[in-house]
Protein backbone atom coordinates (compact mmCIF):
# COMPACT_ATOMS: atom_id res chain seq x y z
CA UNK A 1 0.00 0.00 0.00
CA UNK A 2 1.09 3.45 -1.01
CA UNK A 3 0.08 6.55 0.81
CA UNK A 4 -0.88 8.15 -2.29
CA UNK A 5 -4.14 5.94 -3.11
CA UNK A 6 -3.01 3.79 -5.06
CA UNK A 7 -4.99 0.96 -3.68
CA UNK A 8 -8.21 3.34 -5.16
CA UNK A 9 -7.16 2.02 -8.81
CA UNK A 10 -7.09 -1.52 -7.75
CA UNK A 11 -11.01 -1.04 -6.10
CA UNK A 12 -11.74 0.80 -8.82
CA UNK A 13 -11.05 -1.98 -11.39
CA UNK A 14 -13.60 -4.32 -9.03
CA UNK A 15 -11.72 -5.53 -6.15
CA UNK A 16 -14.21 -4.98 -2.59
CA UNK A 17 -12.82 -1.90 -0.56
CA UNK A 18 -11.70 -2.98 2.87
CA UNK A 19 -12.09 -0.06 5.24
CA UNK A 20 -10.95 -0.24 9.04
CA UNK A 21 -13.03 1.82 11.43
CA UNK A 22 -11.58 2.72 14.44
CA UNK A 23 -13.99 4.19 17.42
CA UNK A 24 -12.26 4.52 20.69
CA UNK A 25 -15.36 6.09 22.66
CA UNK A 26 -18.25 4.77 21.12
CA UNK A 27 -21.21 7.11 22.60
CA UNK A 28 -24.77 7.10 21.06
CA UNK A 29 -23.83 9.45 18.36
CA UNK A 30 -20.51 7.86 17.35
CA UNK A 31 -22.63 4.15 17.08
CA UNK A 32 -25.34 5.42 15.49
CA UNK A 33 -22.56 7.04 12.55
CA UNK A 34 -20.70 3.50 12.84
CA UNK A 35 -24.26 1.52 12.05
CA UNK A 36 -25.20 4.28 9.61
CA UNK A 37 -22.15 3.92 7.52
CA UNK A 38 -21.66 -0.34 7.46
CA UNK A 39 -24.93 -0.45 6.62
CA UNK A 40 -25.00 2.47 4.01
CA UNK A 41 -22.29 1.03 2.42
CA UNK A 42 -22.65 -2.33 3.10
CA UNK A 43 -20.72 -3.00 -0.38
CA UNK A 44 -17.27 -2.28 1.58
CA UNK A 45 -15.84 -4.76 3.98
CA UNK A 46 -15.67 -3.04 6.89
CA UNK A 47 -13.19 -4.18 10.06
CA UNK A 48 -13.89 -2.62 13.21
CA UNK A 49 -12.65 -1.88 16.79
CA UNK A 50 -14.54 -0.20 19.08
CA UNK A 51 -14.37 0.82 22.44
CA UNK A 52 -17.12 1.73 25.19
CA UNK A 53 -18.48 5.55 25.85
CA UNK A 54 -16.59 5.64 29.14
CA UNK A 55 -13.65 6.17 31.41
CA UNK A 56 -12.94 9.35 29.13
CA UNK A 57 -9.19 9.96 30.07
CA UNK A 58 -8.14 6.46 29.69
CA UNK A 59 -9.87 5.80 26.85
CA UNK A 60 -8.17 8.73 24.87
CA UNK A 61 -4.85 8.00 26.26
CA UNK A 62 -4.88 4.24 26.37
CA UNK A 63 -6.28 3.26 23.37
CA UNK A 64 -3.76 1.42 21.69
CA UNK A 65 -2.80 -0.71 24.99
CA UNK A 66 -6.59 -1.70 24.49
CA UNK A 67 -6.32 -2.90 20.83
CA UNK A 68 -2.56 -3.81 21.32
CA UNK A 69 -3.03 -7.30 20.35
CA UNK A 70 -6.16 -6.83 18.22
CA UNK A 71 -4.52 -4.32 15.93
CA UNK A 72 -2.30 -6.24 13.56
CA UNK A 73 -4.91 -8.50 12.81
CA UNK A 74 -7.81 -6.21 11.83
CA UNK A 75 -5.27 -3.82 9.76
CA UNK A 76 -4.54 -7.12 7.98
CA UNK A 77 -5.21 -6.29 3.87
CA UNK A 78 -7.46 -3.25 4.66
CA UNK A 79 -7.34 -0.57 2.04
CA UNK A 80 -7.51 2.63 4.16
CA UNK A 81 -8.27 3.64 8.12
CA UNK A 82 -11.42 5.59 9.73
CA UNK A 83 -10.09 6.79 12.84
CA UNK A 84 -12.43 8.65 15.30
CA UNK A 85 -11.11 11.70 17.06
CA UNK A 86 -10.41 9.92 20.12
CA UNK A 87 -8.45 7.24 18.62
CA UNK A 88 -4.50 7.98 19.53
CA UNK A 89 -3.76 7.50 15.62
CA UNK A 90 -0.11 8.73 16.26
CA UNK A 91 0.48 5.98 19.28
CA UNK A 92 -0.68 3.18 17.28
CA UNK A 93 1.20 3.84 14.48
CA UNK A 94 4.20 3.91 16.11
CA UNK A 95 3.47 0.61 17.72
CA UNK A 96 2.54 -0.95 14.43
CA UNK A 97 4.46 0.54 11.51
CA UNK A 98 2.24 -1.40 8.82
CA UNK A 99 -0.59 1.16 9.95
CA UNK A 100 2.02 4.15 8.60
CA UNK A 101 1.77 2.98 4.80
CA UNK A 102 -2.17 2.38 4.98
CA UNK A 103 -3.87 5.75 4.45
CA UNK A 104 -6.01 7.03 7.16
CA UNK A 105 -8.95 9.47 7.34
CA UNK A 106 -8.82 11.29 11.06
CA UNK A 107 -12.55 11.95 11.78
CA UNK A 108 -13.69 14.99 14.27
CA UNK A 109 -16.84 14.25 16.03
CA UNK A 110 -15.71 17.01 18.10
CA UNK A 111 -12.31 18.53 19.58
CA UNK A 112 -10.69 18.60 23.04
CA UNK A 113 -9.98 22.54 22.15
CA UNK A 114 -13.38 23.81 22.03
CA UNK A 115 -14.78 21.52 24.78
CA UNK A 116 -15.19 23.32 27.80
CA UNK A 117 -14.41 22.54 31.38
CA UNK A 118 -16.81 21.03 33.55
CA UNK A 119 -17.53 21.60 37.40
CA UNK A 120 -14.60 19.94 39.47
CA UNK A 121 -12.32 19.40 36.59
CA UNK A 122 -9.11 20.50 35.92
CA UNK A 123 -7.66 21.75 32.31
CA UNK A 124 -5.62 19.35 30.17
CA UNK A 125 -3.60 19.53 27.52
CA UNK A 126 -3.03 16.00 26.87
CA UNK A 127 -6.59 15.56 25.11
CA UNK A 128 -5.30 18.18 23.06
CA UNK A 129 -1.99 16.99 22.22
CA UNK A 130 -3.09 13.34 21.39
CA UNK A 131 -5.19 15.01 18.64
CA UNK A 132 -2.75 17.33 17.73
CA UNK A 133 -0.41 14.18 16.87
CA UNK A 134 -3.06 12.28 15.36
CA UNK A 135 -3.88 15.04 12.85
CA UNK A 136 -0.07 15.04 12.21
CA UNK A 137 0.04 11.52 11.45
CA UNK A 138 -3.47 11.44 9.69
CA UNK A 139 -3.69 11.95 5.77
CA UNK A 140 -7.19 13.85 5.45
CA UNK A 141 -8.74 15.34 8.84
CA UNK A 142 -12.42 15.14 8.68
CA UNK A 143 -15.14 17.23 10.65
CA UNK A 144 -18.65 17.14 11.47
CA UNK A 145 -19.09 20.98 11.25
CA UNK A 146 -17.13 24.48 9.86
CA UNK A 147 -16.96 25.39 13.33
CA UNK A 148 -15.76 22.21 14.73
CA UNK A 149 -13.00 22.41 11.72
CA UNK A 150 -12.41 26.23 12.39
CA UNK A 151 -12.45 25.46 16.58
CA UNK A 152 -9.64 23.00 16.26
CA UNK A 153 -7.41 24.77 13.88
CA UNK A 154 -7.50 27.88 16.27
CA UNK A 155 -6.93 25.57 19.34
CA UNK A 156 -3.94 24.27 17.86
CA UNK A 157 -2.32 28.08 16.84
CA UNK A 158 -3.25 29.07 20.63
CA UNK A 159 -1.89 25.50 21.93
CA UNK A 160 1.38 26.33 19.71
CA UNK A 161 1.51 29.84 21.21
CA UNK A 162 1.55 28.67 24.96
CA UNK A 163 4.55 26.46 24.04
CA UNK A 164 7.76 28.18 25.88
CA UNK A 165 10.35 27.50 23.24
CA UNK A 166 10.90 25.23 20.25
CA UNK A 167 8.11 25.58 18.72
CA UNK A 168 7.74 24.30 15.05
CA UNK A 169 6.57 27.07 12.43
CA UNK A 170 3.35 26.42 9.71
CA UNK A 171 1.69 23.69 12.17
CA UNK A 172 -1.39 25.03 11.37
CA UNK A 173 -0.75 25.75 8.10
CA UNK A 174 -0.08 22.40 7.40
CA UNK A 175 -3.42 21.02 8.75
CA UNK A 176 -5.55 22.93 7.37
CA UNK A 177 -4.92 21.94 3.61
CA UNK A 178 -6.01 18.59 4.21
CA UNK A 179 -9.29 19.24 6.05
CA UNK A 180 -13.17 18.94 4.94
CA UNK A 181 -16.07 19.34 6.61
CA UNK A 182 -18.63 15.88 5.82
CA UNK A 183 -21.08 15.74 8.38
CA UNK A 184 -22.59 12.79 10.39
CA UNK A 185 -25.92 12.32 8.59
CA UNK A 186 -29.82 12.47 10.24
CA UNK A 187 -32.49 10.31 8.94
CA UNK A 188 -35.62 12.44 9.55
CA UNK A 189 -38.41 11.24 11.63
CA UNK A 190 -41.32 9.61 9.87
CA UNK A 191 -44.43 10.97 9.45
CA UNK A 192 -46.20 10.73 12.57
CA UNK A 193 -50.04 10.30 13.24
CA UNK A 194 -49.99 13.24 16.12
CA UNK A 195 -50.86 16.50 15.80
CA UNK A 196 -48.46 19.71 16.54
CA UNK A 197 -49.28 20.93 19.90
CA UNK A 198 -47.71 24.42 19.40
CA UNK A 199 -47.45 25.17 23.18
CA UNK A 200 -45.27 21.80 24.05
CA UNK A 201 -41.32 22.68 24.37
CA UNK A 202 -38.84 19.77 24.30
CA UNK A 203 -35.92 19.32 25.56
CA UNK A 204 -33.64 16.19 23.97
CA UNK A 205 -30.36 16.51 25.40
CA UNK A 206 -28.24 14.93 27.41
CA UNK A 207 -28.59 16.48 31.00
CA UNK A 208 -24.92 17.31 31.89
CA UNK A 209 -23.67 20.93 32.32
CA UNK A 210 -22.17 21.17 28.77
CA UNK A 211 -25.83 21.42 27.66
CA UNK A 212 -26.13 24.38 30.26
CA UNK A 213 -29.71 23.01 31.12
CA UNK A 214 -29.83 25.41 34.35
CA UNK A 215 -30.26 28.46 31.85
CA UNK A 216 -33.38 25.68 30.50
CA UNK A 217 -34.91 26.01 33.87
CA UNK A 218 -34.29 29.66 34.77
CA UNK A 219 -36.21 30.61 31.09
CA UNK A 220 -39.00 28.44 31.74
CA UNK A 221 -39.57 29.06 35.33
CA UNK A 222 -39.88 32.61 34.43
CA UNK A 223 -42.09 31.07 31.56
CA UNK A 224 -44.76 30.24 33.59
CA UNK A 225 -44.28 32.76 36.56
CA UNK A 226 -45.13 35.27 33.76
CA UNK A 227 -48.77 33.52 33.19
CA UNK A 228 -47.82 31.55 29.81
CA UNK A 229 -49.75 28.50 29.59
CA UNK A 230 -47.16 25.48 27.48
CA UNK A 231 -45.96 21.71 28.40
CA UNK A 232 -42.85 20.33 28.65
CA UNK A 233 -40.81 16.77 27.46
CA UNK A 234 -37.93 16.18 29.09
CA UNK A 235 -36.24 13.91 26.87
CA UNK A 236 -32.36 13.08 27.08
CA UNK A 237 -30.58 10.60 29.38
CA UNK A 238 -29.64 12.19 32.84
CA UNK A 239 -27.46 11.15 35.68
CA UNK A 240 -28.31 9.17 38.72
CA UNK A 241 -28.90 11.61 41.06
CA UNK A 242 -30.98 14.00 39.01
CA UNK A 243 -29.64 17.31 38.41
CA UNK A 244 -30.66 20.27 40.02
CA UNK A 245 -31.97 21.93 36.78
CA UNK A 246 -34.06 18.76 35.76
CA UNK A 247 -35.33 18.73 39.54
CA UNK A 248 -36.25 22.29 39.79
CA UNK A 249 -38.23 22.10 36.41
CA UNK A 250 -40.12 19.18 37.63
CA UNK A 251 -40.34 20.58 40.99
CA UNK A 252 -41.87 24.38 39.59
CA UNK A 253 -43.99 22.65 37.02
CA UNK A 254 -44.51 19.27 37.04
CA UNK A 255 -47.91 19.78 36.43
CA UNK A 256 -46.96 20.85 32.79
CA UNK A 257 -44.57 17.68 32.17
CA UNK A 258 -45.96 15.20 29.81
CA UNK A 259 -42.64 13.29 28.97
CA UNK A 260 -39.32 12.78 31.55
CA UNK A 261 -36.70 10.86 30.87
CA UNK A 262 -35.24 8.18 28.04
CA UNK A 263 -38.03 6.71 25.94
CA UNK A 264 -38.53 3.94 23.00
CA UNK A 265 -37.32 5.41 19.48
CA UNK A 266 -41.64 5.29 18.45
CA UNK A 267 -42.18 7.49 21.02
CA UNK A 268 -39.39 9.40 20.90
CA UNK A 269 -39.85 10.15 16.93
CA UNK A 270 -43.98 11.21 17.77
CA UNK A 271 -42.73 13.63 20.41
CA UNK A 272 -40.33 15.22 18.00
CA UNK A 273 -43.46 15.74 15.65
CA UNK A 274 -45.65 16.78 18.64
CA UNK A 275 -43.52 19.40 20.09
CA UNK A 276 -43.76 23.09 18.81
CA UNK A 277 -40.72 24.33 19.80
CA UNK A 278 -37.38 22.67 20.42
CA UNK A 279 -34.52 24.25 22.41
CA UNK A 280 -30.68 23.87 23.23
CA UNK A 281 -29.04 26.22 25.87
CA UNK A 282 -25.94 24.27 25.33
CA UNK A 283 -22.12 25.40 25.51
CA UNK A 284 -20.70 22.70 23.44
CA UNK A 285 -22.25 21.65 20.56
CA UNK A 286 -19.95 20.41 17.01
CA UNK A 287 -23.03 19.10 15.24
CA UNK A 288 -26.64 18.78 17.11
CA UNK A 289 -27.52 15.85 15.71
CA UNK A 290 -31.29 16.09 18.40
CA UNK A 291 -31.92 19.25 17.46
CA UNK A 292 -31.82 18.46 13.54
CA UNK A 293 -34.17 15.53 14.05
CA UNK A 294 -36.66 17.50 15.91
CA UNK A 295 -36.72 20.16 13.12
CA UNK A 296 -36.42 17.64 10.26
CA UNK A 297 -39.92 16.79 12.42
CA UNK A 298 -41.73 19.84 12.05
CA UNK A 299 -40.54 21.20 15.70
CA UNK A 300 -39.35 25.20 15.74
CA UNK A 301 -35.50 25.12 16.49
CA UNK A 302 -34.40 27.96 19.23
CA UNK A 303 -30.62 28.20 19.11
CA UNK A 304 -27.62 29.97 21.15
CA UNK A 305 -26.28 32.16 18.76
CA UNK A 306 -23.18 30.61 18.72
CA UNK A 307 -21.42 26.89 18.33
CA UNK A 308 -22.33 25.50 15.14
CA UNK A 309 -25.86 26.65 15.21
CA UNK A 310 -25.33 29.78 12.82
CA UNK A 311 -24.21 27.41 10.33
CA UNK A 312 -27.46 25.46 10.46
CA UNK A 313 -30.12 27.91 11.41
CA UNK A 314 -30.98 31.43 10.41
CA UNK A 315 -30.73 34.16 12.81
CA UNK A 316 -34.80 34.40 13.04
CA UNK A 317 -34.06 31.20 15.28
CA UNK A 318 -30.85 31.92 17.43
CA UNK A 319 -30.81 34.03 20.85
CA UNK A 320 -28.02 35.13 22.35
CA UNK A 321 -26.05 32.48 23.97
CA UNK A 322 -26.48 32.11 27.84
CA UNK A 323 -28.95 34.68 28.24
CA UNK A 324 -32.36 32.40 30.49
CA UNK A 325 -34.57 35.87 29.85
CA UNK A 326 -33.76 36.32 26.34
CA UNK A 327 -34.78 33.03 25.68
CA UNK A 328 -37.48 32.94 27.73
CA UNK A 329 -39.31 36.59 25.91
CA UNK A 330 -38.54 34.52 22.65
CA UNK A 331 -40.41 31.73 23.83
CA UNK A 332 -43.38 33.87 24.67
CA UNK A 333 -43.68 35.01 21.74
CA UNK A 334 -43.72 32.13 19.78
CA UNK A 335 -45.87 30.14 22.10
CA UNK A 336 -49.63 30.32 20.05
CA UNK A 337 -48.37 33.09 17.85
CA UNK A 338 -49.96 31.88 13.94
CA UNK A 339 -46.45 34.72 13.37
CA UNK A 340 -44.08 32.37 14.43
CA UNK A 341 -42.04 31.10 11.91
CA UNK A 342 -42.05 27.73 10.19
CA UNK A 343 -39.04 25.36 10.68
CA UNK A 344 -36.45 26.02 8.66
CA UNK A 345 -35.53 23.42 5.96
CA UNK A 346 -32.40 21.08 7.09
CA UNK A 347 -32.30 18.29 4.44
CA UNK A 348 -29.25 19.21 3.31
CA UNK A 349 -28.42 17.37 6.71
CA UNK A 350 -30.43 13.75 5.70
CA UNK A 351 -28.55 10.75 4.67
CA UNK A 352 -29.83 10.46 1.47
CA UNK A 353 -28.44 14.51 0.26
CA UNK A 354 -25.01 13.39 2.50
CA UNK A 355 -24.56 9.97 1.12
CA UNK A 356 -22.75 10.91 -2.08
CA UNK A 357 -20.12 12.91 -0.07
CA UNK A 358 -19.69 10.19 2.29
CA UNK A 359 -19.19 8.12 -0.99
CA UNK A 360 -16.90 10.27 -2.05
CA UNK A 361 -15.31 10.66 0.79
CA UNK A 362 -14.87 7.02 1.40
CA UNK A 363 -13.82 6.23 -1.98
CA UNK A 364 -11.40 8.69 -3.21
CA UNK A 365 -7.94 8.85 -2.67
CA UNK A 366 -6.89 10.42 0.56
CA UNK A 367 -5.52 13.91 -1.20
CA UNK A 368 -8.98 14.34 -1.92
CA UNK A 369 -9.46 17.36 0.48
CA UNK A 370 -5.83 18.81 -0.37
CA UNK A 371 -6.51 19.25 -4.36
CA UNK A 372 -9.94 20.72 -3.52
CA UNK A 373 -8.41 22.89 -1.15
CA UNK A 374 -10.19 21.51 1.87
CA UNK A 375 -13.85 20.37 1.03
CA UNK A 376 -16.84 21.50 3.08
CA UNK A 377 -20.85 20.82 3.02
CA UNK A 378 -22.65 23.00 1.28
CA UNK A 379 -24.86 24.09 4.03
CA UNK A 380 -22.93 24.99 6.25
CA UNK A 381 -22.37 28.49 4.92
CA UNK A 382 -22.84 31.38 7.69
CA UNK A 383 -26.76 32.68 7.87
Amino acid sequence: MRRDGSRYNAYNRGMRQRILLLSAYQADSHAWWTRWLEQRFADIDWRRLTLPGRHFKWRIRGNPLSWIDHIAEASQGVDRVLATSMVDLATLRGLHPALAGIPSDYYFHENQFAYPVGPGQRPSVEPQIVQLYGALAADRLLFNSEWNRGSFLDGVAALLRRMPDAVPAGIVERLAPKTAVVPVPIVPPAPGRVSRDARLILWNHRWEYDKAPDVFADAVIRLAEAGHAFRLALLGPRPHPPPPALSRIVDALGDRVIANGRVPRGEYDALLHRAGVVVSTAIHEFQGLGMLEATAAGAIPLVPDALVYPEQYPAEYRYPAGDADALARRLAGWLGDSARPGAPDVSGWYDTALQPLWRQTLSGPVSAAASSGGGSHPCTGDS
